[in-house]
């Protein structure tokens, strides 16, 4: 018959419960290598969007970020394991900020649009580092939102689309508010799934995370640039 360890019996129920398991070696090494690679395409991209933004480079239109987004975005995933997969990685990060620069332009012409940008950047950053910080440390699983949050995506793009195309403003503004609900819920995804070991390539670790980060920032931009404008 099996003894009874004391120390078990003097801990509450909710320690027992509440323990989560520590991420494993090759886990942690993922999340490290992520981070770094994040912080690298952070400072590429926001270098290439503040290029665009002094060149006043004209933006690309629709039809043309679609075609260069999902092109080097499947160029990654292809290239993922190969030498090639982290020039890639920056030619992806790098169009995207050279696309962040003409909405930059666009919030900084409107009244206080300075504050706008800071705003949108400090709420960004808040966002990332307390969603990131609350799943290191509960260690929560958070794979079961996967199929929810790709289904929201779809339909926020398919939205964002129509209300470009139809004029609604009314409906971007909701796109927006959408985007961002749903970027803050894949950051608890991809964080979950590479500190429990359902993503072991860092690349597509990094991809994620700045896609969603991405689509964080400039929806908040939208949305806050909007208030600016009803001013």
């Amino acid at each position: 018959m099996s003894r009874t360890n004391p120390d078990l019996l003097q801990r509450p129920a909710s320690a027992l419960t509440a323990s989560a398991p520590a991420a494993t070696p090759e886990a942690a090494r993922v999340l490290r290598n992520t981070y770094a690679l994040l912080s690298l395409t952070l400072l590429f991209s926001a270098g290439v969007a503040v290029t665009s933004l002094v060149l006043t480079l004209p933006a690309p239109g629709i039809l043309l970020t679609l075609a260069g987004y999902f092109g080097l975005l499947f160029a990654v995933f292809k290239l993922k394991n190969s030498v090639w997969a982290l020039p890639a990685v920056f030619g992806l990060t790098g169009f995207m900020g050279y696309t962040l620069g003409p909405l930059l332009s666009q919030s900084l012409a409107l009244p206080g649009g300075g504050q706008v940008v800071t705003m949108a950047l400090a709420a960004t950053g808040a966002t990332f580092m307390a969603l990131s910080g609350w799943v290191l440390t509960t260690r929560r699983d958070f794979s079961f939102m996967g199929s929810f949050l790709f289904a929201g995506m779809v339909i926020a793009v398919l939205c964002g689309v129509a209300a470009i195309f139809l004029q609604i403003p009314a409906l971007g503004l909701a796109v927006s508010a959408m985007v961002a609900l749903l970027s803050a819920g894949l950051i608890l995804h991809d964080t979950s799934r590479i500190i429990h070991g359902g993503e072991t390539n860092y690349v597509l670790a990094t991809v994620g995370l700045y896609v969603s980060l991405f689509n964080l920032f400039a929806s908040l931009l939208s949305l806050f640039g909007l208030g600016g404008q009803d001013e």
